[in-house]
């Protein structure tokens, strides 16, 4: 089975009944179903929801054929810390029973693909929005050491870092400003201690405000192409071609409506092919070594074909089989891609 190593998931933050470590009565991920999937690592997102029952407000569809989702209101640094400090804490006693491995270090991530199939999966530790590190910065600290390797200044609202792109269909990604001064510095400290840049949720100032500063490989984790899907949220070609010139990475989402060019969050009617498109895409524009997966697992709705994460050998065999990528191109896009863009930003 090739090993698989998915750029997101929201695992830690979901509510279905049962538990990670023993499996859940729903969602999409879990640890019986990772081996079964063979996905032996990947980025867990913690993520503070403005809303008590889901993470964004309901859709709103205008006179003039756009649908958009209203946009969240920011959250308090110590609302945020609360809740980071709680949900990495669920990641954390999974280490220390030994059910999970955080990755701290490029040789973590080695080390889950080389050794046996029922070893602990590595885990990178990310935060979806900066909100929990403070204005000065200074929890960035604590962080690092508890094992953060990955953040996204902004989720799809503002924040004192950067403007999130907000839900909206049709619409390019250019529908707000980019990074603030803070933004900036926390970009110039993440740099410094090796934690990745993740620019899915940031509008395209903010995307092109990360480009500029050439801190690393410009890494997009769940996000789709513009070209295919027309949604603020999927990247522009012109995105894209930066990607490719940085070295980067687009970690392909499966979320039904980021996949599909009518944006409907159908899992029953949503092909597991449109997944292959994207990843097709991507790779024709930039290169298959800037292709990786990004499910986006326990956070949006996906293709029914797919499943949950033990269906990714589906998704593999429909890369080549439909696709017509080679053996070697799949394995680079189920994992040494994502290893290549993690080593470059990692200390």
């Amino acid at each position: 089975m090739i090993p698989v190593f998915d750029g997101h998931n929201d695992a830690l933050i979901a509510e279905d009944h049962g538990s990670l470590a023993s499996g859940r009565h729903g969602g999409h991920l879990d640890l019986p179903r990772m081996r079964t999937g063979g996905m032996r690592g990947g980025i867990f997102a913690v993520f503070t929801r403005t809303y008590d029952d889901r993470s964004r407000a309901p859709a709103v569809d205008r006179d003039d054929g756009v649908r958009t989702f209203p946009l969240d209101p920011e959250i308090s640094s110590e609302r945020a810390a609360l809740v980071c400090t709680t949900v990495a804490g669920r990641l954390l006693a999974l280490e220390r029973t030994g059910r999970m491995h955080v990755a701290r270090a490029i040789a973590d991530i080695d080390n889950a693909r080389e050794g046996p199939s029922d070893a602990p999966p590595v885990a990178v530790l990310h935060f979806e929005g900066a909100e929990a590190v403070g204005p000065d910065l200074a929890a960035l600290e604590t962080w690092y050491a508890a094992g953060l390797r990955s953040i996204g200044p902004a989720w799809s609202r503002p924040n004192r870092f950067a403007h999130g792109v907000p839900f909206i269909y049709p619409s390019s990604p250019d529908v707000g400003p980019g990074l603030t001064p803070q933004g900036f510095a926390l970009l110039r400290r993440c740099a410094e201690l090796g934690i990745l840049i993740d620019v899915s949720h940031l509008t395209e100032a903010g995307f092109w405000d990360v480009a500029s500063r050439d801190a690393g490989p410009i890494v997009a984790s769940h996000s789709g192409a513009h070209a295919i899907s027309p949604c603020s949220r999927n990247l522009t070609d012109q995105q894209l071609d930066a990607i490719g010139r940085s070295g980067g990475l687009v970690g392909i989402v499966f979320a039904c409506g980021f996949l599909r060019p009518d944006f409907v969050d159908s899992p029953q009617t949503t092909p597991l092919e449109l997944i292959v498109r994207h990843a097709s895409h991507v790779a024709d524009r930039i290169g298959v070594e800037h292709v990786g997966l990004g499910s986006d697992f326990d956070g949006a709705y996906i293709p029914s074909e797919l499943g949950d994460v033990a269906g990714l050998p589906r998704l593999l065999n429909a890369l080549r089989d439909t696709g017509g990528f080679t053996p070697a191109e799949v394995e680079a896009i189920a994992w040494h891609n994502w290893r290549r863009v993690l080593d470059a930003w990692w200390r």
